[in-house]
């Protein structure tokens, strides 16, 4: 009787403490229980709550395992804490043991499944929960399962509808926005995330105790998402600016800064190395293995392998990407990234013996990025005949054009259509402008060009493709009159003065061009004849004048050799060798030896430049002396 008094009132303060949560007083109590009765299966299940609940997760599933009478019912908070634990293959393993399982093992159940990336399962499960409930979670059930149909469109490439649920919170906008991402559609991603993050700045309005920072802290996951769906529409710099920003706010997550720092990566390419290591070190931290999905983590790897390509880390390159070809069989980047690293180390031969050895142990798939990159190192080396046999092994895909995208291909028709019209086939330029004009059905440039095609060799098929054109109206709208006219004026006289400079005159040419002639050359005066010349009675006239009897020669101008060459020289100038002068070259030159009574240069010592006549003053055997006085000269 005493013993029932005194569990009564540690049940009651039990209570007292559950009701307050004050889970650490509620455990001291809890024992005092199981002290006055181990048997007490409540007392123990209290327990076991009150360690879950001070996140005691360990200490909790050791005290289930130890205590396996008391806790044989207890499958779901064993299950619990082995997913709290990250155990998550050991809590699949426990929940599908329960034979009956109620709501609440479902609900963990589909968690668990998501977390173990099967989707597809987790989808149907969420989906009969939603049937069979009817509670106060309702909005969490409905955003877990927007979460799964994001999941199994962006991950498991499973093609699903859109289940349009209602977006009720920024959660709901969020994940749809990621099922849009899985479909590729980006400007619909991008309207749902702008809208999830007003939704999330709205929901934290009313809650005053919410600081700024953790505002931001929740709208760092959405920035990020909004980010890439910019990259991948070609909007660099919005998404920089936008990683910059979610940067300077340094979030918590480990996995958004995992995200953040691969994407920036991407970003930075060949650039920013040092910047890419760095953020490399954030995307590989420890402790992110359960919070990264398998993909992402793939990803990051392969973008590793990457970064030490183009830091030339060699040896760290290649050993990754063995590492990698382990864990990912399915999948060819890593055989490329190893064959792309031995190219930059000049080794093409280790290259191509790489990849055909991948080719030859994984012949049940397709390898056509494999035998193309093949072909490709042989082009860059001039082997032409061993990349067409490469080419050749690709059956039916070897007469299939190689073009990336549809872009490029509208690209690579129009240049083609250009040279067919140049080469004289307007035919088959018309044929490719039809089929460029059904994905551009209002573009003004391509009804031009098929029309001016057509009205080569069907004048009334061109008649009635011009109906199509815009009216000018709408051409010339928007188009600044004035500005234009004052562009042609400030052009204008440049180009008529470069015409007048050229002494060109135009003509009119095809399609109103104006080609620039040159003017006719002037005629050439005739040469004056001899006053003793009767030209009608010449027989010499068709004799050249050198052999004619008359001729007699040029006039020599005697004055052309006054003062050319040295004072005192009777030659021109060209005649005297000055080389003989400076070095003593030539038989019987007075400058090849010195004079006697000259002291000799030593040998190797710099010869004294030679003097010319001018500078050479004459030798006066008696110079007489100057009469001193002062007379004048």
């Amino acid at each position: 009787m005493a013993q029932a008094t005194v569990l009564q009132n540690l049940y009651a303060e039990l209570n007292k403490y559950k009701n307050n949560q004050e889970y650490d007083r509620a455990l001291k109590i809890v024992n005092k229980i199981l002290q006055e009765d181990n048997t007490d299966t409540t007392a123990f299940h209290c327990k076991i709550v009150c360690l879950i609940k001070e996140d005691k997760f360990d200490q909790a599933l050791t005290t289930i395992n130890k205590a396996k009478d008391l806790s044989s019912g207890l499958h779901f908070e064993k299950a619990y804490c082995q997913y709290r634990l990250n155990r998550t293959k050991e809590a699949l393993t426990t929940l599908r043991s329960v034979d009956k399982p109620d709501t609440r093992v479902k609900e963990l159940l589909s968690q668990v499944l998501y977390r173990l990336e099967q989707y597809e399962e987790c989808y149907n499960l969420y989906r009969d929960i939603i049937k069979s409930t009817e509670d106060d979670f309702e909005e969490e059930r409905q955003t877990n399962l927007s979460a799964v149909v994001s999941s199994l469109q962006l991950w498991d490439k499973k093609d699903v509808e859109n289940p349009e649920l209602d977006e009720t919170s920024y959660e709901i906008c969020y994940n749809n926005a990621c099922f849009f991402i899985g479909k590729e559609d980006w400007k619909n991603a991008e309207m749902k995330l702008r809208k999830a993050e007003i939704y999330c700045k709205k929901s934290f309005e009313d809650e005053s105790d919410v600081t700024e920072e953790e505002i931001e802290e929740e709208l760092g996951i959405i920035r990020v998402q909004l980010a890439y769906v910019l990259q991948k529409q070609g909007r660099k710099d919005e998404a920089v600016k936008l990683n910059n920003q979610v940067t300077k706010n340094k979030p918590s997550d480990m996995a958004v800064m995992a995200v953040l720092s691969n994407n920036i990566i991407t970003l930075n390419k060949d650039q920013n190395v040092f910047d890419s290591k760095k953020r490399m070190k954030t995307a590989k931290a420890d402790g992110l293995k359960h919070k990264l999905t398998a993909a992402q983590q793939r990803c990051i790897s392969l973008n590793e392998g990457l970064l030490h390509m183009y830091t030339n880390q060699s040896s760290q390159c290649h050993n990754l990407a063995q590492k990698l070809m382990k864990e990912y069989p399915d999948i060819d980047t890593p055989v490329l990234i190893e064959a792309a690293q031995y190219v930059k180390d000049k080794d093409t031969t280790k290259a191509i013996e790489v990849l055909k050895a991948y080719e030859q142990s994984h012949q049940s798939r397709s390898l056509v990025s494999i035998k193309m990159v093949i072909a490709q190192i042989y082009l860059s080396q001039g082997h032409v005949y061993d990349a067409c046999d490469t080419l050749k092994t690709m059956g039916d895909l070897q007469y299939k054009p190689g073009v990336p995208s549809s872009a490029s291909m509208s690209t690579l028709m129009r240049a083609n259509t250009t040279l067919q019209i140049q080469m004289g086939n307007p035919q088959q330029a018309a044929a490719m402008l039809e089929e460029l004009r059904k994905s551009n059905p209002k573009d003004p440039r391509i009804l031009a060009e098929l029309i001016s095609a057509y009205s080569q060799f069907d004048q009334a098929k061109a008649q009635k493709i011009s109906a199509d054109l815009p009216p000018v109206a709408d051409i010339v709208q928007g188009i600044d009159v004035e500005t234009l006219e004052a562009s042609f004026s400030s052009l204008g006289p440049k180009y008529i003065k470069k015409a007048l400079k050229s002494d060109a005159q135009p003509s009119p040419g095809p399609a109103g061009d104006m080609i620039i002639q040159k003017s006719k050359s002037k005629k050439k005066k005739k040469g004056k004849l001899p006053k003793n010349l009767d030209a009608e009675i010449d027989p010499e006239r068709w004799l050249p004048r050198r052999e004619r009897s008359y001729y007699r020669g040029k006039k020599k101008d005697k004055r052309r050799d006054i003062g050319k060459g040295t004072q005192g020289a009777s030659g021109p100038a060209g005649d005297i060798d000055n080389s003989k002068l400076a070095t003593g070259g030539g038989s019987g030159s007075e400058a090849s030896s010195p004079r006697p009574g000259q002291p000799t240069s030593p040998p190797g010592a710099a010869q004294p430049a030679a003097q010319g006549p001018r500078q050479q003053k004459p030798v006066q055997a008696n110079k007489k002396k100057k009469k001193k006085g002062g007379g004048k000269w």
